[in-house]
């Protein structure tokens, strides 16, 4: 010691050689700190230079660091110094310190470079310190990342200086450290995020370019530390657009925050700033926005109270060190060394260098000369095991140790643009059953369809655990297939080698027999949902699964087969089950865990679905309708034109018997018919659940009712003024040719002719039979009244087509205006209907009066890009989704939507769901019901949801194979006759360039005597060559007076 005394005492520019030596021959832990840097600082120039320039030796000596890291505070305090000479040491004083000192030791120097940051200390001084920040980017970049959330709030503060050299410096700093956030999303914006804080009029423009960003990496301290700031400052803006991004970026963020502990710094400083704003902001859309972010990040909060914390904990190492070092007493030399050493092992473990040759070579090697190499090594192994247990996240508890892991595995998924799960985890054993939970577009079916083809990372390839999705849905090219060949047909059938026996004995154990209702010999095509459902289900018993990935296995089913299919789940010991459903009685009956989607991550609770909702009441929103916050909007129908009472019939069917052609071939051209003498009305008070067991006939008769197929007795009728909107059971054969559509063009393609829908143009009812195109083809014999002699005359013609025009005749029967063949008159000439009908044009006429009332439905709202995107908001699709994403890329739940919406567009009169329940989940139902409720058109629903069917349809027809009957509440349509007039009329439309025009209303029927006045005061107008106004000449017409 006295050596050291000596050395200090003669301490000069031609001794630190000498001074070096003698701290690498005696040890470190014998210098004394305190009077180095009170050499430093001596007023002496000569000796403050000579103890700096021995700060520069002393960093080549290992174990001198931890004594010499404090010095770096004085060295800055020297930086304004009167001597050139004393200034210009200190950067090569400063910075020698910086990059000799261990990467994972620089922690140690921020306390002594931040207490020369404050605005107080001397503008030379704070410029040096932000330089050593800076140059800590070149020697210890991954360290200065973890070091951000510390370095970020003391550098902005100096970019807002008023000195020059010092916001540079500043500038300098906060450039290098954004350049080791170590997050790929947003690294590139680096340049632009520094600029921002220091010119706040690029704020607004810096968070519309982040707000844009799709964030894929796991956020942590470092990017979270330099962007904090930034939306801090978008917060405070007074512009709502901005306000608003800022809260869209905390939301889209937070969810990708994998440890809650590292946003624990920043909540306090984002939470209260939202909660102003919430209060704050006028715009409502805004406020919801905001709100979102407000609850994200109290989840984020809560999370982080009750998170281990994985981080390095310096005190806890500290005590660590001291119980494992074998000394009898721990000096105070020792305790800089087992402090310096700390902090260098909690950086490693934030770091996650946890190897035991890492910790040997970085922590142990503070401790020598005053510990034996060995026992420092053996004491630094020890808490480093110690450390790693203190990183673990303890697992939940799981009682099945006994079952076989089939998977643990850590994964993100993404579909296009959009993150579905981000880093999560999925553990999955035999033999149980998972029901997967999640909101429509959470990416359930998305997650099971990438595990059926081998793209979630880490799961176990598909022909080592062989894994089967089960989906209902038949695609168009192989629906002429009977059910044996379409199984056949499968790639995986034919990997196994599947005989057409093997095929033939598995259909029949679920239902399919030469003379049962579902024929296994027969069309893919003819069967009903449920029966879809069935030959799905038995194609993946023959493939003899690991793992059954089901997606909604009871849609289209009734009660028997719904039994049927719990029955089979919960027989199948060895085999593991996920299943997406909406069914309440299934996840209940049939589940052991539950794997819910939220916020990006897969989370696995035991139970059932009444234990996961005991313990997350919120879930309730799954299954209940009455918990939707979600709304849908139908447009209303207007009136029609002929129709006063809401009871009256818009479409009838009468004596209806309809037979497959496939069952037709049968018994000799005697097969037994689908349906036996239906006759059915609907009208604009019909609110009908039309209900049967699979395969009964619900949706045959349905698709009779709108036109889809003829029956082969019996007449079927509807109103010619009257719209229609059906959605059909397998909902996306509407919207298979145009995937590579988004939603908004297709709802324009779709009605872009006038407003006349494409869709209805393919019906096999609107087709022309050989029979009609040749009555079309034969010359029809037409009287007309000559005008100039006034005689009848006789005439064979043939229509060469309806061009588009209808009036009402004397006779109050409709006419159309027509083209007869060899004509040069494009139009003007009116045949009635009657006429028509016998000249093989009823179709033409019935296509006609769907123009026209197809027409009606658009004139009050223009097919504009932002009326077709509010009417897809309408009904439950958001604007992202329904403008901006190709239909390819949507989920179930999302295309049920958009063909929901398609068919609602032109203002249907008759809204007609086939399984409307399928895909939607229970917040979707919830607001499909409230929508149907305050809907003012007739609705017929063929569902087995009963619940669904209950809170809307007190009147149920009844179908039992082929047999229908109907049920009712007498009163309740009594109370629906009531008067069309009573309703508020539509008086105004606005078009596309928001243009408003007033809407006639249906003209007054006149008396006979106002008729005959009416009649002669046009006849003198005419006669005097006056003109008429429209309404006059609308009459004048109908009067045939011109």
């Amino acid at each position: 010691m006295s050596a050291f005394n000596a050395a200090f005492d003669k301490l000069s520019l031609g001794e630190v050689p000498d001074f070096a030596a003698l701290v690498a021959k005696n040890g470190a832990h014998n210098l004394e700190t305190t009077k180095l840097c009170s050499l430093i600082e001596d007023k002496d120039e000569k000796i403050a230079k000579a103890a700096m320039n021995a700060v520069i030796a002393l960093m080549a000596v290992p174990d001198a660091e931890a004594y010499v890291v404090p010095t770096i505070g004085s060295i800055l305090s020297r930086a304004a110094d009167r001597d050139a000479s004393v200034r210009e040491l200190v950067p090569t004083a400063a910075f020698a310190v910086v990059d000799g000192v261990n990467p994972f030791a620089l922690k140690s120097l921020l306390p002594f470079i931040f207490s020369k940051l404050p605005v107080e200390q001397k503008w030379q001084i704070r410029e040096v310190a932000l330089n050593c920040i800076t140059r800590m980017n070149k020697v210890a970049p991954r360290q200065l990342g973890n070091a951000l959330p510390e370095i970020v709030p003391e550098v902005t503060a100096c970019m807002w200086d008023t000195k020059k050299q010092v916001k540079t410096a500043a500038t300098a700093a906060m450039t290098a450290a954004c350049d080791v956030i170590g997050n790929k999303d947003i690294e590139h914006m680096g340049a632009e995020i520094v600029n921002a804080i220091t010119k706040p009029k690029e704020v607004p423009e810096i968070m519309h370019k982040m707000a844009g960003v799709t964030f894929v990496q796991s956020v942590e301290c470092p990017a979270l530390a330099m962007i904090v700031p930034l939306l801090l400052r978008g917060l405070k803006e007074r512009n709502t657009a901005t306000k608003r991004q800022s809260a869209v970026i905390i939301d889209n963020v937070s969810k990708l925050v994998d440890n809650p502990v590292d946003a624990g710094p920043f909540i306090p400083l984002l939470l209260p700033a939202l909660e102003s704003n919430f209060d704050g902001i006028s715009d409502p859309e805004a406020r919801i926005i905001t709100e979102r972010a407000v609850n994200q990040l109290k989840r984020l909060k809560a999370l982080c109270e009750k998170t281990t914390n994985i981080r390095g904990d310096t005190s806890k190492i500290v005590a660590e060190l001291k119980k494992a070092l074998p000394v009898k007493e721990i000096s105070a030399p020792l305790t800089v060394a087992v402090e310096h050493a700390a902090i260098v092992a909690t950086t490693m473990m934030d770091l996650r260098f946890m190897e035991d040759t890492q910790w040997s070579k970085n922590v142990a090697r503070y401790f020598k000369l005053m510990v034996k190499d060995a026992d420092a090594a053996t004491a630094v192994e020890a808490v480093r095991v110690i450390a790693e247990t203190m990183m673990e996240i303890p697992d939940e508890d799981d009682d099945d140790d006994d079952a076989e892991e089939l998977c643990n595995c850590t994964f993100t998924l993404a579909y296009g643009t959009k993150i579905l799960l981000h880093n999560t985890r999925m553990r999955l054993k035999r033999g149980k059953n998972y029901g997967l939970l999640g909101g429509n577009d959470s990416g359930k079916t998305t997650l099971m369809r990438a595990i059926s083809k081998n793209q979630v990372e880490g799961f176990p390839d598909t022909n080592e655990v062989r894994t089967v999705f089960v989906e209902a849905d038949i695609q168009g090219e192989q629906s002429h297939l009977s059910c044996i060949d379409y199984v056949l047909y499968d790639d995986a059938i034919k990997a196994i080698g599947c005989t057409r026996e093997e095929v033939t004995t598995i259909l029949a154990t679920v239902g399919f027999h030469a003379d049962g209702k579902a024929k296994p010999e027969h069309a893919v095509s003819t069967l009903s949902g449920g029966w879809r459902m069935k030959l799905a289900l038995a194609r993946c018993m023959l493939q003899k699964a690991d793992i059954l990935l089901l997606d909604e296995p009871t849609n289209h089913l009734d009660v028997i087969n719904v039994a049927w299919v719990k029955n089979y789940l919960n027989s199948l010991t060895t085999v593991t089950c996920i299943m997406v459903s909406h069914d309440s009685g299934l996840l209940n009956d049939c589940c052991s865990h539950i794997l819910q989607i939220t916020n990006l991550k897969l989370n696995c609770y035991k139970g059932n679905l009444d234990d996961f909702v005991k313990a997350h009441p919120e879930a309730r929103a799954y299954f209940s309708f009455t918990e939707s916050k979600l709304k849908f909007r139908f447009p209303q129908p207007g009136t029609i034109e002929g129709v006063k009472s809401k009871g009256k019939a818009l479409m009838k069917m009468a004596k209806c018997t309809f037979t497959y052609p496939i069952n037709r071939k049968e018994n000799n051209g005697n097969g037994i018919p689908t349906l036996f003498d239906i006759s059915i009305q609907v009208s604009l008070s019909s609110r009908v659940a039309c209900v049967g067991e699979n395969g009964a006939g619900k949706s045959t008769m349905i698709k009779l009712l709108v036109g889809e197929i003829e029956p082969e007795i019996g007449d079927v009728w509807k109103h010619p003024n009257a719209r229609i909107a059906y959605v059909a059971q397998h909902a996306f054969h509407h919207i298979e040719q145009h995937l590579q559509k988004t939603p908004n063009e297709y709802i324009r393609w779709r009605y872009a002719n006038d407003g006349e829908d494409k869709e209805s143009l393919v019906k096999v009812t609107m087709i022309f039979t050989p029979e009609e195109e040749k009555l079309q083809k034969t010359p029809y014999e037409i009287q007309f009244v000559d005008e100039d002699s006034g005689k009848i005359q006789k005439v064979k013609k043939m229509v060469a087509e309806l061009v588009g025009g209808r009036k009402i005749n004397r006779q109050k029967e409709y006419e159309y205006e027509i083209k007869y063949v060899g004509s040069t008159v494009d139009s003007g000439e009116y045949l009635p209907a009657k006429t028509l009908e016998k000249m093989g044009h009823s179709k033409s006429m019935k296509a006609v009066d769907a123009k026209i009332a197809q027409k009606a439905g658009l004139y009050v709202r223009p097919l504009s890009t932002k009326n077709v995107e509010q009417h897809l908001q309408d009904c439950g699709l958001d604007k992202e989704f329904g403008t901006h994403y190709r239909m390819s890329a949507l989920s179930g739940g999302q295309k049920v939507k958009v063909v929901l919406a398609a068919a609602m567009w032109n203002q249907p009169h008759i809204l007609i769901l086939d399984e409307p329940t399928n895909y939607l989940d229970r917040e979707s139902l919830g607001a499909l019901a409230g929508a149907i409720d305050g809907f003012d058109g007739g609705v017929v629903i063929i569902s087995h949801n009963n619940e669904f069917c209950s809170k809307l349809c007190p009147e149920t027809w009844v179908m039992d194979a082929g047999h229908l009957e109907t049920k009712g509440d007498a009163e309740w349509m009594m109370n629906q006759d009531t008067k069309i007039s009573d309703n508020v009329a539509i008086t105004e439309m606005t078009d596309a360039a928001g243009n408003v025009t007033k809407v006639k209303g249906q003209k007054k029927k006149l008396s006979k005597k106002e008729e005959k006045a009416m009649i002669k005061k046009i006849k003198s107008l005419i006669k005097e060559g006056s003109a008429l106004n429209s309404e006059e000449e609308e009459f004048a017409i109908e009067k045939e007076l011109i």
